[in-house]
């Protein structure tokens, strides 16, 4: 059965510009019934999202925050408390991006930071504000690591990517761990390469890719009643 979250609010970061994944996620979320709080650096790109979601009858709100600030993401995170009035029922870490360190003993401290920053610093920042939300309506959240994080994974010149997503799977055990008590899951899933705009137009068309609805049919399961026994786990997806 399809999962259905008919007046629940999803928070889910990282929904800035079409054709990437957080645009197929909101979707999804707003197709199931959900109210959407979508967040992202950029005010334009997220404010279209959100735009087009209420030009197809959907409830969502647009939210400019620099997810590595601690202050900005507070605030944030007290803006939506104010409609809020149920928790979060599903909050989605999508907020990151890929770069490329190069060779350990070449590389720049500041990609490193960089990388660091984006992919899991964004994380914990967006868990340790919303986690009183969340509690409030036992939620889930989903994380996203990456294949890169897993066993065997090829890494020698992507050490900085790999290493944030590495920690990505750590935050998001510690997180199933600790919230266990209070009802909240926490899952992460691990994808190849998925069909983006972006990885489109860096990798062209020759490549399996992992599609973007199906990332997010992963994404509303594993915040669904369907997956309710589900936690603490890492999902490869390609």
């Amino acid at each position: 059965m399809t999962p259905r979250f008919d007046g629940q609010l999803a928070v889910v970061t990282g929904v800035g510009r079409a054709g990437q994944v957080g645009e197929a996620v909101a979707e999804r979320f707003a197709a199931l019934g959900a109210r959407l709080a979508l967040i992202d650096r950029t005010p334009d790109a997220v404010g279209e999202r959100a735009a087009a979601l209420r030009a197809g009858g959907a409830a969502a709100t647009a939210y400019a925050c620099d997810l590595t600030s601690p202050a900005a993401v507070t605030r944030t995170a007290s803006e939506i408390t104010a409609t809020a009035h149920s928790g979060v029922h599903a909050l989605v870490c999508l907020a990151g991006g890929y770069a490329t360190s190069g060779a350990v003993d070449q590389s720049d401290p500041d990609a490193w930071n960089r990388q660091i920053a984006v992919n899991l610093t964004t994380a914990y920042l967006t868990t340790r504000a919303f986690l009183p939300l969340v509690r409030n309506a036992s939620g889930a959240i989903v994380y996203f690591a990456s294949v890169s994080a897993l066993p065997g994974a090829r890494t020698a010149k992507d050490a900085a990517y790999a290493a944030a997503k590495a920690g990505v799977v750590a935050l998001m055990k510690s997180v199933a761990q600790l919230e266990k008590p209070a009802g909240v899951r926490a899952n992460a899933l691990a994808p190849s390469s998925i069909r983006t705009a972006d990885n489109l137009a860096s990798m062209g068309d020759d490549v399996a890719y992992v599609e973007r609805e199906t990332v997010a049919e992963w994404v509303s399961y594993l915040c669904s009643e369907a997956s309710r026994q589900v936690s603490g786990q890492v999902l490869r997806l390609g």
